[in-house]
C-alpha cells in the first residue's frame, strides 16, 4: 500500500469521526428541544439556544474540534514516522560503514523503495571506495622498489669524488626529492592499510609522560636551528594503553608541524595533563595560524593551507591525516584551534588506563 493510499484512508477515518460527532451534536440539539417542549412548554428556539448553548458546546462542538485536531496530529505523526526513522538511519552513514544497510519496512511503499535506493547507492559507493583503497595500496607498494633503487644509486653517485660541484648539488637535490617521495609513499601505504583494516596496533601499558619527555628532547633539536624556544609546561605522570611506535610517530608529526609552521624566534609550548578519564596533550606554536575557513579541512589528505602552498615549507599534507588515524585507533580525539598570526593549539585526548582513573 502506498503512502498516498494510507494517508487517504487515515484521513477518511478522521473525517468520519468528525462527521459522526457533528451528527451527534445535531441529534443532541433536537433531543434538548424535545425535552424542553415536554417539560416546560413551548419556548422559542432562540431562548432554548441561549439556555443550552454551553451544554452543546461542551458535549458536542468541543469534542469535534478535539477529535479533528487530535486526528490530524496522529495522522501527521503516523505518516512522518517512517521518514524520521529513515532520516536517522541515513545520518549514521559515513565512509567507514557504507556496507551497513538501511532497514526496510517491506511493505513496498515509496519510503521502502527509497530505502532500497539508498542501500544500492551506498553499496556502489562502498565498492568505489574499496577500489580506490586497493589502487592506492597497490600503487604505493609498486612505487617503493623503484624509489629504493633510485635512492641507492643517487647515494652511491654522491660518494664519487670525481663529481663536480654542480653535479654534486644536482645529486643532492635529487636525493632530497627522492626522500620526499618516499615519505609520501610510506604515508599513503599506511593510510591505505589503515582504511582497509590491515594495520594492527601493538598495545601495551606505557607511561605517556616518558614519551612526551623524549619528544620534548627531539623537539628542542628540531627547533634550535630556527631559534624557536620550546617549553614543557606540565607533564603529569599518566599511563595509557597504546602502541609505543605509533604514539611516538604521532608526537613527532605534531612536533615537526609546530616547528615548520612557526615564525623565526617563535615559541612552542607542550602540556600533558589528566582531564577526567583522558590524558590530554596540547602543543601550541606561534605561527601564522590557520583561518576559520580552512580549519575544517586540516585533516584532509594532501590538504595544505594557502600559506603553505606559496612557501618553501617541506611537507606532503599527510602528517595530520596520519595523526588523526593514530589518535582514533587509540579511542581518542584530536582537534585544532587557531588564531591567525597569534597561536595554534593542537589538543589530543587519549583514554587512560583504568587503574590510572581509580588512583587519580
Amino acid at each position: 500500500m502506498t503512502i498516498r493510499t494510507r494517508l487517504n484512508l487515515w484521513y477518511s477515518l478522521v473525517l468520519c469521526g468528525v462527521a459522526a460527532t457533528v451528527i451527534s451534536a445535531a441529534a443532541y440539539h433536537e433531543l434538548v428541544i424535545e425535552k424542553h417542549h415536554h417539560r416546560h412548554g413551548v419556548k422559542s428556539e432562540a431562548e432554548l439556544d441561549n439556555e443550552d448553548l454551553l451544554d452543546i458546546l461542551t458535549w458536542t462542538v468541543v469534542p469535534a474540534v478535539i477529535l479533528g485536531l487530535g486526528g490530524g496530529w496522529w495522522l501527521t505523526r503516523r505518516a512522518l514516522a517512517p521518514v524520521t526513522e529513515l532520516t536517522h538511519a541515513v545520518e549514521k552513514i559515513h565512509e567507514n560503514n557504507l556496507g551497513k544497510t538501511i532497514p526496510r519496512t517491506g511493505n513496498g511503499d515509496e519510503l521502502d523503495r527509497l530505502a532500497e535506493v539508498f542501500n544500492t547507492m551506498t553499496a556502489r559507493l562502498d565498492g568505489s571506495f574499496n577500489r580506490i583503497r586497493e589502487f592506492t595500496l597497490h600503487a604505493s607498494h609498486e612505487l617503493k622498489t623503484p624509489l629504493t633503487v633510485l635512492r641507492g644509486e643517487t647515494e652511491t653517485a654522491l660518494r664519487d669524488e670525481s663529481l663536480s660541484s654542480a653535479e654534486r648539488d644536482r645529486a643532492v637535490s635529487q636525493l632530497d626529492e627522492l626522500r620526499r617521495l618516499t615519505r609520501i609513499v610510506d604515508g599513503l601505504t599506511l593510510l591505505a592499510k589503515a582504511d582497509a583494516g590491515q594495520v594492527s596496533l601493538q598495545l601495551e601499558v606505557l607511561h605517556l609522560d616518558e614519551l612526551i619527555r623524549d619528544n620534548f628532547a627531539d623537539l628542542q633539536i628540531l627547533a634550535e636551528p630556527h631559534g624557536i624556544r620550546v617549553t614543557l609546561a606540565d607533564c603529569e605522570e599518566i599511563s595509557v594503553r597504546g602502541d609505543r611506535h605509533r604514539l611516538r610517530q604521532l608526537l613527532l608529526n605534531l612536533a615537526d608541524n609546530a616547528v615548520k609552521y612557526n615564525q623565526p624566534q617563535g615559541q612552542v609550548t607542550m602540556n600533558l595533563r589528566l582531564v577526567g578519564h583522558f590524558a590530554e596533550f596540547t602543543i601550541a606554536n606561534t605561527g601564522s595560524g590557520i583561518s576559520k575557513e580552512l580549519l575544517p579541512r586540516v585533516f584532509d589528505r594532501f590538504f595544505r593551507g594557502d600559506l603553505a602552498h606559496g612557501s618553501t615549507i617541506d611537507g606532503c599534507g599527510l602528517g595530520l591525516s596520519i595523526a588523526q588515524w593514530i589518535v582514533s585507533a587509540h579511542g581518542g580525539t584530536i582537534r585544532i584551534a587557531s588564531e591567525p598570526s597569534k597561536l595554534t593549539i593542537v589538543t589530543v585526548q587519549i583514554p587512560v588506563c583504568q587503574s590510572e582513573t581509580k588512583t587519580s
